[in-house]
């Protein structure tokens, strides 16, 4: 499995809003809202002086009101950036485990009280800033960043006596369906609701083309790393991103 095109896929699944090329990184921004919106993705290969490219990185973010922040793969160019990085002063935040499962034995989810929408909805949007406590002047961007997925895309809903407790999305792509905004309700965790959510959203995959599945998990999040392994998933890769050290005051 070539992983650099799990990189790929998920930048079409979890779209900004704009992306500046630069001597093959990838410039992502959204006013914001995430990480991976706002950050340089050195994917591909480079030419220009690596010191050089940091420095005029860090004036466009900074001329677009934003920290310049770098997502660091396994497959970054030059292979010396992290190490730039850090003798440039950047700290090390969010090392993240991507993880991928094959869908030819995922077990059929036991709970089917759910509702998909393949478009962003309002009933869906409302109940998903509820559980994950969106603030309201991060909505209009991240409504505007999923309506620029342009590929299949399904937004469920869980329910538990017609209540909401668990919400997701899943990104249909060559073969694979990515996994994002998978948030269940506090009050209905260790219950085994976020499982059956997704069992949900793969079937939907697999009826919509999906072979194998991935999604992206922060490395210390220990909850959310037993719910992945207890039905299938396991590690591929990891990074991380680089941020500018604060100087204390």
């Amino acid at each position: 499995m070539n992983n650099k095109y799990i990189e790929e896929l998920s930048l079409n699944h979890w779209p900004s809003l704009s992306t500046l090329l630069y001597d093959g990184w990838l410039l992502r921004f959204a006013n914001g809202f995430t990480k991976r919106a706002n950050s340089i993705h050195p994917l591909y290969h480079s030419t220009g002086e690596t010191l050089h490219k940091i420095t005029e990185c860090e004036k466009i973010y900074s001329a677009n009101g934003l920290p310049a922040v770098f997502k660091i793969t396994p497959f970054i160019h030059p292979e010396d950036l992290d190490s730039a990085l850090d003798q440039a002063g950047y700290s090390v935040v969010d090392a993240t485990s991507v993880q991928t499962v094959d869908l030819a034995h995922i077990r059929k989810p036991r709970l089917t009280s759910v509702q998909i929408y393949e478009r962003p909805h309002d009933e869906w949007l409302n109940n998903y800033y509820k559980l994950n406590q969106v603030k309201a002047a991060d909505r209009i961007t991240m409504e505007r960043m999923l309506s620029n997925i342009k590929i299949r895309t399904g937004f469920i809903s869980l329910y538990d006596d017609e209540q909401v407790v668990a919400c997701g999305l899943g990104v249909v792509e060559r073969e694979y369906i990515g996994l994002y905004d998978i948030v269940t309700d506090a009050r209905y965790r260790n219950r085994g609701f976020g499982e059956q959510m997704i069992l949900n959203l793969l079937s939907w995959g697999k009826e919509h083309g999906a072979r194998f599945s991935y999604l992206a998990v922060v490395a210390n999040n220990a909850p959310a790393l037993r719910l992945y392994s207890k039905i299938g998933y396991t590690e591929n890769y990891k990074y991380w991103y680089r941020v500018k050290a604060l100087i204390p005051s």
